[in-house]
């Protein structure tokens, strides 16, 4: 049962703001074009695209949208179709889980984009987890991976679940052992590393590897901006020209990932109540990371829902009216003691009324369907015995 009624109040609010029609600034300035225009523009290559509407404090080593970077693999673990395999078959395999009963697909889905599309996921004795499941569609592209960032690089995350009381419920080393006992492992193991030992490091490098084989195929979005004109109705083009101006998401959702890779604070925090999540600061312990939270990537994003860290959000329209307002906050700042320290949450300053009318609502919510791509399916391996 979803407990979330802060976040609704809020929401009601952000509604009711919303179809106000008070102006609380100039909308953003930005050379009018038709749609035809823009079509033009857009699919002839970045070089002739508009000049994105950027905030100041993001203009030093902006990159804009586009295709997908090629997956780059870390040195110390770099790909082999063997090592991907093994991978493969440890993240479907629930033996690494203390019940036997959980593995890391039972929160990421293939058929799902990789999610599971709850707002929170169950774990042990089916406890809620603490924040939604992000997908690890086009993980390969994350820096520090989980909504917080506690984890330096994909070989990390994958083990830390196994650990995750919440989660999979099982000390590491005894996963190792359970791994080590199932005779039908050794071969995996020998092909992908050379020999028959079973580590957590191999565990985490085979899993991460195969992680890191999970990416986006062909959008509308990518074949459009290689030419392909006519794929874009009028209403998706208006919606990618608002996306990097008027609706200012570029400021964050940039690159070909369509995130800056940082961690921002949109103000759903909730210090105070008991939603309340610390984010990013329960990782670096600094005041000013309070409430931030990883900027998510957009690709697939009709397909992840529901979103933001605790899944408070669906459907889509939701988000992009809770953005729209700018996320108003009350009077009375939200602060909360922590460990024996005064903490609040400090709105990032990116967050200000957009004006959005609901006809530029509809083009930016076409756009961002067009970054999603067609299911891939995919069987779970057979497990070794």
């Amino acid at each position: 049962m979803k407990t979330y009624i802060l976040p609704l109040i809020l929401f009601l609010f952000v509604i009711v703001y919303s179809c106000s029609g008070t102006a609380v600034h100039q909308p953003i300035k930005s050379t009018q074009y038709t749609a035809a225009e823009l079509k033009k523009l857009y699919s002839s290559g970045q070089a002739n695209w508009p000049i994105a509407d950027l905030d100041e404090t993001v203009k030093n080593n902006f990159e804009d949208i586009g295709h997908l970077p090629a997956t780059i693999y870390p040195e110390d673990n770099l790909y082999s179709k063997e090592k991907e395999k093994l991978g493969k078959t440890l993240f479907f395999d629930p033996r690494l889980s203390s019940s036997k009963q959980i593995a890391c697909a039972s929160c990421h889905d293939p058929d799902l984009a990789w999610t599971d599309n709850k707002t929170l996921s169950f774990g042990h004795d089916r406890q809620l987890g603490a924040r939604n499941a992000m997908t690890i569609i086009n993980s390969a592209h994350i820096n520090k991976p989980f909504w917080d960032g506690r984890a330096n690089s994909l070989e990390e995350q994958a083990q830390m679940p196994v650990e995750d009381p919440r989660e999979m419920n099982e000390h590491l080393n005894l996963a190792v052992g359970k791994i080590s006992a199932i005779k039908g492992y050794e071969k995996l193991f020998i092909e992908a590393f050379g020999t028959k030992e079973v580590s957590k490091e191999k565990i985490g490098k085979a899993i991460a590897t195969f992680e890191r084989s999970i990416k986006s195929g062909s959008t509308k979005f990518d074949r459009f901006i290689d030419g392909d004109e006519e794929v874009y109705s009028d209403q998706e083009v208006t919606g990618l020209h608002l996306f990097r101006t008027k609706a200012q998401c570029i400021n964050c959702h940039n690159t070909g990932y369509f995130s800056n890779n940082q961690f921002e604070n949109d103000g759903t925090a909730l210090l105070g109540s008991k939603q309340q999540d610390l984010g990013r600061y329960l990782v670096t312990l600094k005041p000013e990371d309070v409430g931030k939270f990883r900027v998510p990537t957009l690709r697939e994003i009709t397909r992840t829902g529901p979103w933001m860290h605790n899944g408070a959000f669906m459907p889509l329209i939701d988000v992009l009216t809770f953005y729209n307002v700018g996320n108003p906050e009350p009077s009375k700042k939200r602060s909360t003691v922590h460990n024996g320290i005064g903490l609040v949450s400090q709105k990032s300053k990116l967050l200000k009324p957009l004006n959005l009318t609901k006809g530029e609502m509809e083009a930016l919510e076409s756009f961002l369907e067009t970054l999603s791509s067609k299911t891939q399916r995919l069987s779970p391996p057979p497990l070794p015995k």
